[in-house]
């Protein structure tokens, strides 16, 4: 008999196939992000096919496959099996997304007040021309914004840093009006948003779609051509991972290219320079933290370094030919004396309340709540760190002018944030304690202390009186339901002689002025005078019934806006 060791060796051996291993599933999160992303290419695409439909045929069929495509991205996006199917399928909506992008720009490319600016502006920088303080009164009409200004004119100027001017010039050959500063903030939208989609980790790709080209709204900024979009195109590698900016004392190869972004996007318009000094300081207390004081401080230093060294190149040409102009120019936001407008506090004095004799003091609680913030910032960055992009935009709500431009547009930089520089970015991150605040209770009383001043500013705006009452005397009348003179009684109730200017509103914003025909250019103190006025366009034709009329006037030393809701009725 064979030993069991004899029958072990003789046993035939059974080759069984490896098991092969199961693909990973995506996380459902993924996927809804996916189709989250999907679905938002929806709105606002029918308006273009619409559009298209009449009289653009190959626009509206490609708008057709957009269409399939968001469906099938759809479908797919809930049944497939592997996280690498899903992110070849982020991709396609990416794709999407880009290609509707691309068919609006087609359908609507005429631009804006500001791109129509921009054009101009390279066209003169190509003749030799000056750039900054230049009105350019004829490119305004036809329905083109005006930007009324407190002294009862217009801003007729270009009012932006020099860059988006510098790469519309080679594109002027594309055509006439704006079409040129619209290829160019088209173009910058598109590139940075595939910058950040490549930048984000994989499952949250689809995220980067929807923020800059999905609902619409950013695609739309990009075809009115606003120099806003190319900076926040610059924005986007920068604030991509940024605590990491210098880390171990080095800036690495990305350093210097993420400090030219940041230089390029300031150059390009003056959002950027709010955002810089939190980006600046975050970066000293995160590297404080992990290197010591003067590390930090010499690796923020090579950074700013870097920005300011690039921002200063863009402008070199006109900081030779044009120093004066140049510099009130990039400072014309800040100091155009524009009237009151946007969603943000200014409505309280523009449709609450008859009017303010304290609107300076708008833009005084602006600055004011910018520089508190910022001051909280340094002092509970870790807590405040990850809201860095999102804490520069809040001071708008304060301003003389807070459009939602001014939030909305910048919200990309949001989920770049969100996405790549969490709360743990921050865990080590230097803080000032000095003695005074070594409790949670000072703590809370600095943080007040920080913000008082700012609201307080708000408040005295908010709460001011209007310094002219004023009714209608008379009514000339070109048609039954077109007004041409308009007699108003005008009361001083100031203590300062006051030079107003006068318009009727029908609705939110402001039309333009109208002209006075009789009347004094300065109303004394106490004083009561009687104004003719005739509208801009030689008749003013009434809204419908219950719709809101306002008599509005303005004044700029001190800064002051008067209303009243008259009564207009159709004669017939």
């Amino acid at each position: 008999m064979q030993s069991a060791a004899e029958q072990q060796k003789v046993t035939p051996l059974r080759w069984t196939r490896p098991s092969q291993a199961v693909p990973e599933p995506p996380a459902q999160w993924h996927r809804v992000l996916t189709l989250l992303a999907d679905v938002s290419l929806f709105i606002g695409t029918r308006a273009i096919w619409t559009q298209a439909a009449s009289h653009r045929l190959v626009v509206a069929a490609a708008i057709s496959l957009c269409y399939a495509s968001i469906l099938v991205c759809g479908a797919l996006a809930l049944v497939v099996r592997r996280a690498r199917s899903l992110a070849r399928l982020d991709l396609c909506v990416l794709v999407t997304a880009i290609a509707l992008t691309l068919c609006g720009w087609a359908m609507d490319h005429g631009g804006s007040d500001e791109a129509i600016l921009t054009t101009q502006a390279a066209r003169e920088l190509v003749a030799g021309h000056a750039v900054y303080g230049r009105p350019w009164p004829w490119l305004f009409g036809h329905g083109v914004a005006l930007t009324p200004t407190v002294t009862g004119g217009y801003d007729f100027t270009y009012g932006y840093p020099p860059l988006v001017p510098l790469l519309t010039a080679p594109l002027l050959w594309l055509g006439h009006g704006a079409l040129p500063a619209t290829v160019v903030s088209t173009a910058a939208l598109l590139a940075g948003t595939v910058a950040l989609w490549r930048m984000l980790p994989t499952p949250w790709r689809s995220a980067a779609t929807m923020a800059c080209l999905g609902f619409g709204f950013l695609p739309s900024y990009g075809r009115l051509g606003y120099p806003a979009i190319v900076a926040l195109a610059l924005l986007m590698p920068v604030v991509v991972r940024w605590p990491r900016i210098g880390r171990g004392g080095r800036l690495g190869a990305g350093g210097p290219a993420r400090a030219a972004c940041l230089g390029a996007a300031c150059a390009a318009q003056q959002l950027p320079w709010f955002l810089a000094p939190f980006l600046l300081a975050g970066i000293y207390a995160v590297r404080r933290g992990e290197l010591g004081p003067r590390a930090a401080g010499l690796v923020v230093a090579r950074f700013a370094g870097a920005t300011a060294l690039v921002w200063l190149l863009v402008n070199t040409y006109f900081v030779v030919s044009e120093p004066g102009t140049w510099v009130r120019g990039i400072a014309l936001p800040l100091t155009q004396g524009a009237v009151i407008h946007g969603q943000g506090l200014v409505g309280v004095s523009l449709y609450f309340t008859d009017g303010s004799d304290r609107l300076g003091w708008y833009a005084h609680a602006s600055m004011l709540l910018a520089a508190g913030l910022l001051a909280l910032f340094v002092l509970f960055v870790r807590r405040l760190g990850p809201a860095a992009t999102v804490l520069p935009w809040c001071a708008f709500f304060l301003a003389t002018r807070s459009q939602d431009g001014y939030y909305l547009m910048m919200t990309p930089l949001w989920l770049a944030a969100a996405v790549t520089a969490p709360a743990a970015e921050f865990a080590t991150a230097w803080q000032p304690r000095p003695r005074m605040l070594s409790r949670r209770p000072a703590r809370i009383a600095a943080a007040a202390l920080l913000l008082t001043p700012a609201l307080a500013s708000a408040a005295w705006a908010a709460t001011g009186t209007p310094p002219l009452a004023m009714r209608v005397a008379s009514v000339g009348r070109a048609a039954p339901t077109a007004v041409a003179r308009l007699g108003i009684e005008v009361t001083n109730a100031g203590a300062v002689a006051l030079a107003p200017h006068f318009t009727l509103t029908t609705g939110q914003g402001m039309s333009r002025y109208w002209t006075v025909v009789r009347g004094p250019v300065v109303l004394p103190a106490r004083a009561t005078a009687r104004y003719e006025l005739r509208p801009p366009a030689g008749r003013f034709t009434l809204p419908r019934p219950g719709a809101r009329v306002r008599l509005q006037a303005f004044t700029a030393v001190p800064q002051t806006l008067s209303s009243a809701d008259v009564r207009l009725r159709s004669s017939g």
